[in-house]
């Protein structure tokens, strides 16, 4: 006798749920923020070389780590926010990070090109961090309404 396994790929509740991430994935608001997530993030693992404290060595990999990172989940919540959303409480922490980080890790005392380049970066990094969250919340609740 043979059995028939139905996939969970196919069940109604999740394709109607993936549905709804896809539909706040592909919003203009959306690709605004992942699209400058990403490339804030690219300006962060730059940044040391660019504004000049790539001196400072342990504020500079910091930087460098947490810039690429940020970039690769910006990357990952526009193209698959459906499976990624859980993370996007990470980028308002990592943001906080960037804006901390000058006077965590820095030997000596932070300049002023470090702290406003930090500062103005992890500031625009956790407000489009929440953003992105917002995203995910929503569509969520859309769902749990429906």
């Amino acid at each position: 006798m043979s059995t028939v396994h139905s996939s969970i790929d196919h069940h109604p509740d999740l394709m109607a749920l993936r549905a709804g991430y896809e539909r706040a994935a592909e919003s203009m608001s959306a690709h605004f923020t992942f699209g400058l997530a990403m490339l804030t993030g690219l300006y962060v693992a730059v940044s040391p070389w660019i504004i000049g404290f790539s001196a400072t060595a342990s504020l500079g990999t910091s930087d460098l780590i947490v810039g690429i990172a940020v970039a690769f989940l910006a990357y990952g919540f526009a193209t698959t926010l459906d499976r990624s959303h859980g993370m996007t409480w990470t980028m308002p922490v990592l943001g906080l990070w960037v804006v901390v980080s000058p006077w965590v890790v820095s030997g000596a005392a932070p300049t002023a090109s470090m702290v406003w380049s930090n500062v103005v970066a992890g500031a625009l990094l956790t407000f489009l961090g929440l953003h992105a969250t917002y995203f995910g919340m929503r569509t969520r609740a859309d769902a749990t309404h429906e």
